[in-house]
Formats: structure tokens, sequence, C-alpha cells
């Protein structure tokens, strides 16, 4: 397979980064100063084995691939910049591109299956940072990430077999599944702490108020009838495949990144917003990330510091 990588930043960074060095075709797709840094210096992957250079093609729209018929998008935008990405694939790459989806939340495969007959997810297990331009940082090692895959609406084919295979190859670990997304909202859940921990100052307190949010995503969640693999399935996958590098300082998640590089704005409205939308459908209360999105979308518009907020302030508003 030859590879797309739209959006080499801390996620699609990393993955393209392994997959060119494990000798695979790799595409880059950034923007603005990281791009240029890329050009420039090529992109720098920190990872446990060293600081390596990746010369891969770079450019900042769709329109600048050299499409074949075995290549594959991997699109790995953040899912609030979701839309713009599959416009821009959508005037530019064939009709039947396969286009996997490693991003968080469960929102942006069936945005990419409106335009996309051959949509994949990818469940995304995968600390890292970009902070820096031209820098990806894999936070551990020797397996960078876990990545399985699996074709929406549901089931496994050839290009699963294809794409996890090449991820292998990378070092990455990747199996098949034939219903990815109840992994992928498995995941949601666990992602329902990255507002409370990008917002809000750490403590009890906050750890409080994540525990809360995620309690309420279960109950959503559970209420929808949609599948959702279990606590235990999720950790049993992890198992300790993924070892945190202990030259790396504990940073944060791809919430606290956005609030950190002042962005202006964030994906929360695809994590703890994903848990409110479900709710509003089904007449559910969601008061609890109601209020972590309500905070984290204030913080980031105004250019907050990051975990400035107080989260017994949060507490002290919800029912109890």
């Amino acid at each position: 397979m030859r590879y797309v990588v739209l959006g080499a930043g801390a996620v699609g960074g990393v993955v393209g980064g392994h997959l060119h060095l494990a000798g695979l075709p790799v595409t880059l797709v950034a923007r603005g100063a990281h791009l240029a840094a890329i050009r420039e210096h090529g992109l720098v992957l920190d990872a446990g084995s060293g600081r390596h250079r990746v010369d891969a093609p770079a450019t900042d729209t769709a329109a600048g691939v050299a499409w074949t018929d075995d290549t594959v998008v991997l699109l790995a935008v953040k899912s609030h910049q979701a839309a713009a990405a599959l416009d821009d694939l959508r005037r530019h790459a064939p009709a039947d591109v396969a286009v996997v989806c490693a991003t968080n939340g469960v929102a942006t495969e069936v945005a990419a299956l409106r335009h996309f007959a051959r949509t994949y997810a990818v469940c995304v297990m995968l600390p890292s940072s970009h902070l820096e331009p031209g820098v990806v940082v894999a936070a551990c090692h020797p397996t960078p990430a876990i990545l399985d895959v699996g074709r929406v609406p549901g089931g496994t084919d050839a290009t699963t077999a294809a794409v996890a295979a090449d991820l292998r190859t990378a070092g990455i670990a990747s199996e098949e599944r034939d219903d990815i997304m109840a992994w992928k909202r498995r995941k949601l859940v666990l992602n329902l702490g990255n507002g409370v921990d990008a917002a809000f100052a750490p403590g009890p307190a906050a750890d409080e108020l994540a525990s809360l949010a995620q309690a309420e995503g279960e109950r959503v969640l559970a209420a929808t009838g949609l599948s959702v693999v279990t606590a235990e399935d999720d950790t049993a996958r992890r198992g300790d495949l993924l070892r945190r590098r202990p030259d790396l300082e504990r940073r944060g998640g791809s919430t606290w990144q956005s609030l950190q590089r002042g962005t202006g704005d964030s994906e929360i409205d695809y994590l703890a917003g994903e848990v409110v939308l479900q709710g509003r459908l089904l007449g559910l209360p969601t008061p609890v990330n109601d209020a972590v999105v309500a905070a984290t979308r204030s913080l980031a518009y105004a250019a907050g510091a990051p975990r400035s907020l107080d989260p017994a302030a949060v507490l002290a508003t919800l029912p109890r």
C-alpha cells in the first residue's frame, strides 16, 4: 500500500514516520509552520529508538498527492477538522479511495462514509505529542501504538488485512476488528477525561469531575443500544504493550496540546460533546459533560492557560 497521511501531527506524524522508516511509501499532508519545517528539514520523529529524520513528500492539500490505485488515506486530523479535510479529499482524491479514520471520537467515520464508500476506522491508542513545528514525539517504546482497524459500518476485508500488516511491519500493534466502532466507543469513554485534564487544575476535585463525566458517558452510551466493548476487554488489549518512555516528562493529551499551542479550538465537541449530543437525541440530561464542554470551549476561545480552571466550582453547580 501507499499511504497519504492527512494530518501529520501527533498521531499522523508518528504513524506516518514509522511507516516511512519501515520502507513504505508515505506522503504527508500538513499545514502552516509545521509543513514549512517538514519541507525544510524533514519530519523529525522523536522515538524511543532516537530522533529520526523522515524525508517523505509533503504537501498542504490532497491536490499535491500523486494518487495511485493502491493509495490509502490515513485521516489523522482532529475530529473538528475532519469536515475540511474530507472536502479536500472529495475534490482531489479518487472516488474509490480507501479512507482510514485514525481519529478520536466516533463522528468522523459517518462523515467520511457520506463521501467515500470505502471508509475504515482505527481505534487509536497512541500516546504522543506535537508541540513544535516539524517535530512529533512518540511517548511509548518499543511499541509506539496499538492501532486496530475495521471497516465501517462493520466487517473486515483485504484492505483491513493489508493495513494491519503494514502497521505491524512498522512496529505498531494492529489487529483487524469486525466491530471496530465498539472499540472506538470504549475509547470515547476514556477520552471523556481529556477536557478535564486540559482545562482544570489537577487534584482530587478534577479526578472526581473526570470520573463523573465517564460514568455519565457510560450511561448514555448504554441507552443508545450501540455496541461497546467492555473496559476489561480494553484493558486486556492494551496489556503492557504501551510502555511510557522514562526519558519523557508526562504532559497532556490531545485537548491539552491544543490549549497549550493556543490554537483557539479543540476537539472537545466530539469527545464530551458526543455524550451531550447523544443525550439530547435520547432526551437524557448530561450536566457533567455539558459543563466540561462549555468550560473547555471557553478556555480555548480565550486562549487561556491550560489547567487553569477550578474544578470545584463546576462540581458545586452539578445536581447531586
